[in-house]
């Protein structure tokens, strides 16, 4: 196995050197060569298979032997060691919750799995690993706690001040060691516009080894294969309707490589926010990002989505195949909070703003199918949005791990929307 770019310049490069690098030279995004395929038993068997080995036999391939078989299945069991259940929600709509990681959030997969990656692919470079990573709300928290303390790292996090929720403010900014946290004036995009261009920085790369901890980084996306397997392996019936609250498009695509190894799923839906790029392009064929817009649904607030490039490679760029197999629809914010409080009065679930985004995309879809049935992304806790108690009065019982993070001290540094302001702060810490 190896790893091309979606841009077709940069040469192709084995798993190690994709994680080591991040990005591509030419900007675009690392692609596997080959889409395995499971085994024609591998679904059949997940009732009885323990999530480790479901996680095991799913990356393996991607990994090509760069890492022994030993070292690869305790990566995956120290990544995958928190629950993932499939909870019901009415007769017909379950929902995945993939909140029960240190973070409180379904990034805790991708993070934990790459930091074990780089941890093993460093220990015998000399010289630091800078890891940038840019962050809409649970990115930065997950990266900042799955390489907190991991000897030869630093980790710098940009994320867009005033933008995040208090609880992924905190998750960010109160581990100090060799987490690096600055506060942007600006969006989202802005930060990953920020970080791609130091990942692209050939005279920056020559003084210190940058890679990207967002996922447009292999080892952060291609583990995030793993939770759908856990979702099929709880569910019965026909193969499900899978929603997937959508912002940045790296789980929606990890969903879809899934299914073309041979995860069985009737229909993917792109349930967006007000950042409705990818809603319109299903609509017109034409594919225009725009500046993202501020949502309740903060960690979607994206508008020029990076790993939507990689749902088209899946596809061959035919949009007829795409099209049959994905839809989108776009939730307003007056919808989200109005799910949230209508899911909380008839079933006593809290959704957060990303759940009610996937609930309502899903509940929308399956009135037009009466037979079918599938289940939503939950990608954080509650707890984590400081609008849910807003909305319904209550966001549920505080994790102690939240507890504990109101008693620390928040520490990061303002900055300008300036390249050169970054780049200093990179050479500093050689």
């Amino acid at each position: 196995m190896h790893y091309f770019s979606t841009n077709r310049v940069s040469p192709h490069v084995s798993f190690r050197d994709a994680v080591l690098n991040g990005q591509p030279d030419d900007k675009g995004l690392y692609f596997p060569s080959d889409i395995p395929r499971l085994e024609a038993d591998f679904v059949d068997r997940l009732p009885d298979m323990a999530n480790e080995q479901i996680a095991f036999d799913v990356i393996r391939p991607y990994v090509a032997g760069e890492i022994p078989d030993g070292t690869l299945f305790e990566i995956c069991s120290e990544t995958v060691n928190f629950d993932f259940p499939l909870v019901p929600i009415t007769d017909r709509i379950s929902t995945l919750e993939l909140f029960h990681g240190p973070t409180l959030a379904f990034k805790d997969v991708g993070a934990r799995f790459m930091s074990r990656c780089l941890r093993h692919f460093s220990q015998d470079n000399k010289e630091k690993t800078i890891v940038i990573v840019a962050t809409s709300g649970d990115t930065g928290g997950a990266v900042a706690a799955g390489f907190h303390g991991v000897e030869g790292i630093e980790v710098v996090i940009l994320y867009p001040k005033g933008k995040v929720s208090k609880v992924q403010e905190l998750q960010l900014t109160t581990l100090g060691g060799n987490v690096t946290t600055l506060e942007l004036h600006g969006n989202f995009d802005d930060c990953q516009a920020l970080a791609k261009h130091a990942l692209a920085d050939s005279e920056l790369q020559s003084k210190v080894h940058l890679t990207s901890a967002n996922s447009i980084n292999v080892a952060r996306w291609l583990p995030q294969q793993f939770y759908y397997f856990f979702g099929l392996k709880q569910s019965q019936g026909e193969p499900p309707v899978i929603s997937v609250p959508s912002g940045n498009f790296g789980n929606l695509a990890s969903g879809i490589l899934a299914h073309i190894s041979g995860l069985p799923v009737k229909k993917f839906i792109a349930a967006c926010n007000a950042n409705d790029v990818v809603t319109r392009f299903l609509e017109t064929q034409n594919y225009e990002p725009h500046e993202s817009v501020a949502t309740l649904s903060n960690a979607m607030d994206v508008g020029a989505p990076s790993n939507f490039v990689r749902i088209l490679e899946i596809f061959g760029n035919k949009f007829v195949d795409l099209k049959e197999k994905l839809e989108s629809v776009s939730i307003s914010d007056e919808v989200t909070a109005q799910t949230m409080r209508e899911v909380y009065k008839e079933t006593g679930y809290i959704l957060d703003p990303h759940g009610a985004v996937g609930y309502r995309a899903l509940a929308d879809h399956l009135k037009t199918e009466p037979n079918s049935r599938g289940f939503f992304l939950e990608t954080a806790h509650p707890v984590k949005f400081d609008s849910v108690r807003e909305i319904i009065g209550t966001f549920g019982a505080t994790p102690p791990s939240v507890e504990e993070l109101y008693l620390k001290q928040k520490v990061s540094t303002e900055m300008d929307n300036d390249y050169g302001a970054l780049r200093e702060v990179l050479l500093s810490k050689i």
